[in-house]
């Protein structure tokens, strides 16, 4: 069994990482408190991401780390502030002011042994025998919801630091989210929850897989592995399908097929670019819910007939699948509407 260790860094971090385990804690049945929820959860199927005290509470193996306090505040008086222990949430005194050079080589560099020392308690109480490689999601930002100039210097900045320490990063642009909640969800001024409640759907659909049982389960390091032609080259294109928001949920749930044409089209990938452009050299689907492997089949076989979706000479239709039957779970009054499968 592996287990998996979260670290959230900075504001936008934690405050993802925040949705992300109000989401995680649905899914599994767990309460606010960490307690299970008999009536929902119960299963050990959380084990890999949540650890058990002995009085039965389930607490999240995660560390939250930002320069300044106040976001990390908001986790500890938030709906989920039982859920954390306190050692787990690390703030210093003072942010960088978006300044990367301040960040990374002075104020981040007092903290760095904390953090360091937090997460090593948690690979110990994990005591897994085989961990899967770093998964970084890197969030890319808009002029639409950007709040200083020097964001894309800053993002930059940070995919070449990280460059030689992750094995497969997720790209997130801030301006594709927006376009997609605008066109799916009919939200007119996506607000930062509104981004990042969608960006946890794509965090759960990769570690689904861990948590949950499925006909073809696609692990962690299968991304990696399937994804990555080149070392230097781990920058796969996410897209999601389906989103529709609560209104259009009652007259339209879309089969196998639509949600598989869908994943293709750029109007859901979760960075601004045309692949149509270009050539595809790896693919991997990963359908969540009531899906068959009858269906998918058929729906790649269509697929494959399409002039739009080319692959490089030397890997021609390679699609790498995976099937769980974890259905998507929604936050309650969020915008997103319940599905019956996903992709």
């Amino acid at each position: 069994m592996r287990e998996c260790v979260s670290i959230h860094v900075g504001q936008a971090g934690v405050q993802i990482g925040n949705v992300c385990w109000e989401l995680y804690c649905l899914e599994h049945g767990i309460q606010p408190d960490g307690q299970i929820d008999k009536t929902i959860g119960g299963g050990d199927d959380s084990s890999n991401t949540f650890s058990e005290t002995g009085a039965g509470k389930h607490m999240p193996r995660a560390v939250f780390v930002d320069l300044e306090p106040m976001v990390i505040d908001e986790v500890c008086t938030g709906t989920y502030r039982q859920l954390f222990h306190p050692e787990q949430l690390i703030t210093g005194k003072e942010d960088a002011a978006n300044n990367y050079a301040r960040g990374h080589y002075t104020i981040g560099k007092e903290i760095i042994d904390l953090v360091l020392d937090r997460i090593r308690k948690l690979l110990i109480i994990a005591r897994s025998p085989s961990w899967s490689s770093p998964i970084p999601q890197l969030e890319t930002p808009a002029p639409q919801v950007s709040t200083a100039v020097v964001e894309p210097y800053n993002s930059i900045l940070t995919t070449h630091t990280t460059l030689e320490h992750s094995d497969c990063a997720f790209m997130v642009d801030n301006e594709a989210i927006c376009d997609i909640c605008r066109r799916n969800l009919n939200i007119e001024r996506p607000t930062y929850t509104n981004l990042n409640r969608l960006i946890s759907q794509i965090v759960s659909s990769i570690t689904a897989s861990l948590r949950f049982d499925g006909a073809l389960n696609v692990g962690l390091t299968e991304f990696q592995t399937n994804l990555v032609p080149y070392p230097h080259i781990h920058f796969p294109l996410a897209t999601y399908a389906s989103v529709i928001s609560a209104e259009k949920a009652y007259h339209e749930q879309l089969s196998v097929a639509e949600i598989t044409n869908a994943s293709f089209e750029p109007a859901n990938q979760m960075v601004k670019c045309n692949p149509r452009h270009g050539k595809y050299m790896a693919c991997c689907l990963s359908y969540h819910g009531d899906v068959v492997p009858k269906d998918v089949s058929a729906a790649i076989a269509t697929i494959k007939t399409k002039r739009s979706i080319q692959f490089v000479d030397w890997c021609p239709t390679g699609f790498k699948v995976g099937i769980n039957y974890q259905s998507p779970t929604v936050v309650p009054g969020a915008d997103l509407a319940m599905v019956q499968s996903a992709c």
